[in-house]
C-alpha cells in the first residue's frame, strides 16, 4: 500500500545521534520529505541528502546553517510558517527541539520520536543563559526573556502530537514531567558494523569523545586524570576547549575534532571510556563497547540502560573529581574482569536492524489502519 508520509527533523547540519536516528527512519520511508528549520546537504551522509528536504524561512538567512542556535526567538515563527503538505496521511519527527510544532493537515496522525524535550528549554534554561551560546549581556538578556514564548511553543506542539517515542526509560520520564504525555521507550540504534573488537591488551589511556560544552563536564575527565596522573585523550571540539586546557596535567591531550577512522582507532585502543555528563541516551558508550572496551560512567542518565555493571564499565556515584579517581582506581583494580566480547554483545543489543523492527512493530499496532499493509522496504 502506498502511503505518503513525511519526516521532521530540528536541524540537519552534522551527522550526530538524532541523524542518525533519522537516516534509519528515512531508509522506512525512502520517498519520505525531511522538513527541518535548517540544513547543509554537503554536511550530511547516507541516506538522507536523497530525499527532499523542505526548510523553513531561516534557511534564507545568510550564515543560518552555523548560526542558527542564536535564532531561538525565531523559531516558533519559522517552523509555523513550515507547512506539510497536504496530501500527507502520516507525520513522523525526530526532534530534541522545537520541530514537533510543525503544522500538518488537520487530523492525520504525528508520533513524535523524541530524543530529549529540550534541555535548554527546561531543567538546564540556566546553564544554557551562562554558556557561550549567549556569552554577552544581551545575548543572555535576549535569552531569558524568549524562554518562556518558546516554552509555551514546545508545550502546545506537544499536545498536538498523536504518540510520543521516548528514546531512553530516562527521557520517558521527562516527557511525563515536561508535557504530562506517556509514551514508549525505543532506544537509538548504534551502528555497532563500523567498529572493531579485538582481543588485545589497551594502550595506556583513557579515552573521552564530546563535545566540549559545560553540560557535558569534561572537566570532571580532566581533573581526575590530572590528579592520578592518568593519560587522557579528548576526540571533541566546543566553547569550552580553552578553559579544560588551563586546568589540564602534562598527560591531557586534546585532539580537537577527527575524522572517524581517527575515532574508530582510539575507542579500541583505549583502556576505558570516560564518561562524566548526563545524556538522555548517550551514542558514545555503546561505541566504546562495540570497540570491545569497557566505559566508567556517572551512574546517572541514560547510562543505566546501556551499560552493565561490572561486565562492560562501572558507575560512580557522584559527579565530581573525586569520585570519578576512585572509580578509574577500582577500575584499574580488576581490569582483567572485562571481557571484550561481552562489551561488544552488549553494543550488539541496540542495533540498527532491532530499531527498525522495533519502529515497525509500534506503527503497525498503533496505527493498524494505516500500517497493516504497507509494503516495508527489504
Amino acid at each position: 500500500m502506498r502511503l505518503r508520509v513525511a519526516l521532521a527533523h530540528h536541524w540537519l547540519v552534522g551527522m550526530r545521534g538524532g541523524e542518525k536516528v533519522l537516516e534509519n527512519l528515512a531508509c522506512l520511508f525512502p520517498g519520505a520529505p525531511i522538513y527541518t528549520l535548517v540544513g547543509s546537504k554537503p554536511r550530511i551522509k547516507g541516506e538522507l541528502p536523497n530525499h527532499e528536504w523542505r526548510c523553513s524561512s531561516l534557511q534564507r538567512v545568510p550564515g543560518a546553517v552555523s548560526l542558527y542556535k542564536k535564532m531561538l526567538p525565531l523559531f516558533p515563527f519559522a517552523i509555523s510558517g513550515l507547512k506539510v503538505d497536504s496530501k500527507v496521511r502520516f507525520l513522523l519527527s525526530s526532534d530534541a527541539s522545537v520541530i514537533k510544532g510543525l503544522r500538518s493537515p488537520p487530523n492525520i496522525p504525528h508520533v513524535c520520536y523524541c530524543h530529549s524535550p529540550p534541555r535548554y528549554l527546561w531543567d538546564l534554561a540556566g546553564e544554557y543563559q551562562s554558556s557561550a551560546e549567549a556569552a554577552n549581556r544581551i545575548g543572555r538578556l535576549l535569552f531569558r526573556a524568549t524562554i518562556p514564548y518558546v516554552r509555551e511553543f514546545d508545550r502546545r506542539a506537544a499536545r498536538n502530537v498523536t504518540a510520543f517515542i521516548a528514546n531512553s526509560r530516562f527521557v520517558q520520564r521527562r516527557i511525563q514531567r515536561y508535557y504530562n504525555r506517556e509514551s514508549v521507550v525505543v532506544h537509538p540504534p548504534v551502528n555497532v558494523e563500523d567498529f572493531t573488537c579485538e582481543q588485545r591488551s589497551p594502550d595506556d589511556f583513557y579515552l573521552t569523545v564530546s563535545q566540549l560544552v559545560p553540560y557535558k563536564r569534561v572537566d570532571i575527565a580532566v581533573a581526575a586524570c590530572t590528579e592520578l596522573g592518568r593519560k587522557l585523550i579528548i576526540i571533541g571540539e566546543g566553547s569550552e576547549r580553552k578553559r579544560l586546557e588551563a586546568m589540564a596535567g602534562p598527560r591531557i591531550t586534546f585532539l580537537g575534532a577527527q575524522p572517524f577512522s581517527v575515532l574508530r582507532d582510539h575507542y579500541r585502543r583505549c583502556r576505558a571510556f570516560l564518561f562524566p555528563g548526563i545524556e538522555d541516551f548517550g551514542i558514545t558508550p555503546l561505541e566504546s563497547q562495540a570497540s570491545g572496551r569497557p566505559v566508567l560512567a556517572f551512574g546517572n542518565g541514560g547510562a543505566l540502560e546501556t551499560i552493565l555493571e561490572g561486565e562492560t564499565g562501572l558507575f560512580f556515584k557522584e559527579q565530581t573529581p573525586n569520585s570519578l579517581a576512585a572509580c578509574i582506581l577500582q577500575f584499574e583494580a580488576m581490569t582483567h574482569a572485562f571481557n571484550p566480547a561481552a562489551c561488544r554483545t552488549n553494543a550488539g543489543r541496540f542495533n540498527s536492524a532491532r530499531f527498525k523492527a522495533e519502529i515497525k512493530s509500534f506503527l503497525e499496532n498503533r496505527f493498524h489502519h494505516l500500517f497493516a499493509n504497507y509494503e516495508w522496504p527489504v
